[in-house]
């Protein structure tokens, strides 16, 4: 765990994080993924099929949340009539409040039916697709590493890819394999992506969240920490504002100890909590990077971009900073558009013909 390394750094962190508080519901209503919406599905060339995975590394997490996620699978056209050929794959993180569905599946963003056409016209080469769901009671698992959220890093990295690699013909090597995410899936990616070069080879961020938390984000009116005044989870349903501090506390500040949320608030009684504080800036990619810049020089491409419009864009710019600051190669590309505009259009357009580019295909 990064270390604050005085006790002004740590003040300034724990006034930051006031202000973020206040800026939670500005995170939280704007990083939403959109709901599934009906519509008629058109036939695909590929196969997508949805499984469960176990994850050795979700058991016994304290939540209770199931320990074998729904995955979404797509395979690429030639995977049923080419029983000889193996394929690269990636790994795709979904966003707060979203699921697998709100990507696969003939609602959401349909990046199924958008790699049919990425794939026949030729701007990208097949790969297998795949996307686990890691919805919880509290709208996201932070892809973090939690005795109360569960171990997601390594379900991700360790469980979710042995799983492919038996029951799927890929090419099992890190040369071939990438991670990608949008929004909470995008703080995923670079999380994971800091801790496992071992695994992938590429990396491509999209609209991250939570890469400078506690540091920048301004007040959005006063700072009312009203996840105090919650006292069970159920009390938490509906009130997205909440469950987005709620999420980020399971995921950064497990508490054995103190049920029945079994994690701490970064407030109490509104004042920061210095101990907790340090927990949520350790958890920033920005803190995390001097530790693993070395890590991620590793990889052979790494991608990240953002909408102009986007409130996130600050805290991505400063990560940014901190990527050219220890030299770390990357590209870094802005458009017009907010937190969820053209997202569909990128995948199609750049994550799909990214992984094509810089993942090794075979023979």
């Amino acid at each position: 765990m990064a270390l604050i390394r005085s006790r002004a750094l740590l003040a300034a962190t724990c006034s930051a994080l006031l202000l973020a508080l206040s800026a939670c519901a500005s995170w939280s209503s704007q990083a939403q993924e959109p709901e599934p919406e009906a519509a008629a599905p058109s036939a695909a060339a590929g196969k997508l099929e949805r499984v469960k995975v176990h994850g050795k590394s979700l058991e016994g997490n304290l939540m209770g949340e199931s320990a074998d996620p729904d995955v979404s699978i797509y395979l690429p056209a030639s995977y049923a009539t080419d029983s000889d050929r193996r394929y690269p794959v990636v790994y795709l993180l979904h966003g707060y409040t979203g699921t697998d569905l709100s990507y696969f599946g003939p609602g959401g963003r349909q990046l199924d039916q958008i790699a049919e056409r990425v794939f026949a016209n030729g701007a990208a080469q097949e790969m297998i697709l795949v996307m686990p769901n890691c919805m919880n009671a509290y709208g996201g698992c932070m892809y973090s590493n939690s005795v109360t959220a569960g171990d997601w890093e390594t379900y991700v990295a360790d469980d979710l890819v042995s799983y492919v690699d038996q029951h799927y013909r890929t090419i099992a090597t890190r040369a071939s394999r990438g991670l990608a995410g949008h929004s909470m899936g995008g703080y995923g990616t670079i999380r994971i992506g800091m801790k496992r070069p071992d695994v992938f080879n590429a990396l491509y961020a999209l609209s991250s969240c939570c890469l400078n938390e506690g540091t920048i984000r301004p007040p959005a009116g006063g700072v009312t920490p009203l996840a105090e005044s919650i006292k069970s989870p159920e009390e938490a349903q509906g009130n997205r504002d909440v469950m987005g501090t709620l999420a980020r506390a399971a995921a950064w500040a497990p508490n054995p100890k103190n049920p029945p949320f079994f994690f701490d608030l970064p407030t109490k009684n509104g004042e920061v909590q210095p101990d907790v504080a340090e927990k949520w800036a350790a958890n920033s990619p920005v803190a995390m990077l001097d530790q693993y810049a070395g890590n991620l020089k590793k990889y052979k491409a790494i991608a990240l971009d953002i909408g102009l419009q986007d409130s996130l864009l600050a805290s991505d710019e400063v990560f940014v900073d901190r990527l050219n600051r220890f030299d770390v190669p990357h590209t870094f590309e802005t458009y017009e558009g907010d937190h969820n505009s053209g997202v569909p259009q990128r995948l199609e357009e750049k994550v799909l013909p990214f992984f094509s580019q810089q993942l090794e295909f075979g023979s």
